[in-house]
């Protein structure tokens, strides 16, 4: 009786939600120019509320079952639930498993020649991964396609996100078939948080190169440690080193001084608008969202890096396809690649830049640290910036130049006295202890 009572209310919920969300859609595009520069906001109010079809149902459905045990019930239909609600398919998982996690074998010591190729090898599939994927990104974005009669833009967002996620989730999906991992106890509703803010970040991402130039875009997320002081000074009242409060002046100063020498107005690119920055301020806000959310994940249940991979990326496909099929997205994508078979190929190509990035960030992180990551990462990001002012004409002056310098430059700085503060800090415990 309690069950059918459960899932009559996630089915009421589920319908209520629908309709509600068709209601909110008709309205926003009476009042909103689908072909007006804001219409990225009637874009964006449409995701949520395909997000909003899923999270509500699943909502109900999470409360009634913690409400009356539903997950603890026998029988296999009830497995998945029990996988939402705890991390794992078994009823009563045993003492002894906590145990059973795969311990990792003390490392034998590697030559320098090794460690050397291992870098290497990291460094570049790091490079060609998201260098290949940020020339793709702007094509797609920013590049008209051509079938010989009609020349179109793409400008479904929310499916390159699908497309991404998808791919994905099926690679570390098998990677977690071929290989053993700890055991999973991170229930799969709160990957769903961080699911969203992924989703909407990378939207926010794709949106802004409509309005700003991919170089723009990247010495935006560049510059990312601006927000994240000024919200850690506001909100918990943090305190900052002066070299942090130094390098953030000078990522500010380089940020001006790119977008005062970006001369793009005359070659007829996309200039920096309003709508872009708001969109990139989301992308900041919503990246940093899914940053701690899956910090908190790791410490308080401990997945593995390709675990939280996949859920993540499994979550993310489940909201974006909702949001998709709500809203005519498969559709609309679909007959595009249909009138042009490039796009698919770029398609394809994005993604699979995107999920091969994903597993080389992990190998990276794993085996020489997060200092040597954003390294490599931040040299990656100079270099598309390089490749995309060659490839799709952005002008530079000598201004901007100077300016994309400065702000390299500062977040260099900023990682070698973090890392010396660290040294220190590292240091004076046992300075302490052998002056007693």
């Amino acid at each position: 009786m309690t069950t059918c009572l459960g899932c009559g209310n996630t089915q009421c919920s589920a319908v209520a939600t629908w309709i509600f969300s068709a209601i909110i859609s008709q309205i926003v595009k009476v009042v909103i120019d689908e072909n007006g520069e804001a219409s990225w906001i009637m874009r964006f109010i449409f995701t949520i509320l395909g997000y909003t079809t899923v999270f509500v149902p699943c909502y109900v459905l999470i409360q009634l079952s913690q409400r009356h045990n539903l997950h603890t019930l026998s029988g296999c239909q009830w497995r998945f639930l029990r996988l939402i609600l705890t991390g794992n398919t078994y009823e009563i998982v045993p003492e002894t498993e906590t145990s059973v996690e795969v311990k990792a074998t003390k490392p034998e010591a590697r030559s320098l020649y090794s460690k050397a190729l291992s870098l290497l090898y990291c460094c570049t599939g790091l490079q060609i991964s998201y260098l290949l994927w940020g020339i793709l990104q702007e094509k797609i974005m920013t590049r008209e396609y051509s079938d010989g009669d009609k020349v179109e833009k793409f400008s479904d967002s929310q499916f390159l996100t699908f497309v991404n996620r998808i791919l994905a989730f099926v690679f570390s999906g098998v990677y977690l078939l071929l290989f053993q991992q700890n055991v999973h106890r991170t229930p799969l509703y709160k990957y769903s948080f961080c699911s969203v803010s992924n989703t909407l970040s990378s939207w926010c991402q794709y949106e802004a190169l409509k309005f700003v130039s991919f170089p723009t875009q990247v010495l935006a997320k560049s510059a990312k440690v601006i927000p994240v002081m000024l919200m850690g000074k506001l909100v918990s009242r943090a305190q900052y080193k002066n070299y942090e409060y130094a390098t953030a002046v000078l990522i500010s100063v380089g940020m001006t001084a790119f977008l005062l020498g970006s001369d793009e107005g005359k070659k007829g690119n996309n200039v920096t608008t309003v709508s872009g920055a708001v969109l990139l301020c989301g992308y900041l806000i919503f990246d940093s969202f899914t940053a701690n959310w899956q910090n908190a994940l790791f410490k308080e249940h401990q997945p593995s890096s390709i675990q939280m991979m996949c859920g993540v990326n499994l979550m993310s496909c489940i909201l974006t396809s909702s949001s998709l099929i709500q809203h005519g997205g498969f559709f609309y994508s679909l007959s595009f690649a249909a009138r042009h078979p490039v796009f698919v190929m770029d398609c394809l190509l994005t993604a699979l830049s995107s999920a091969t990035g994903q597993l080389f960030i992990f190998a990276t992180i794993s085996k020489f640290g997060p200092v040597v990551f954003t390294i490599i990462m931040t040299v990656r990001q100079g270099l598309s910036i390089l490749l995309s002012c060659l490839l799709y004409g952005h002008h530079l002056s000598s201004l901007g130049v100077l300016g994309v310098f400065i702000v390299f430059l500062a977040i260099f700085l900023r990682i070698y006295y973090a890392q010396q503060n660290k040294k220190r800090k590292a240091d004076l415990p046992e300075s302490s202890v052998s002056k007693v």
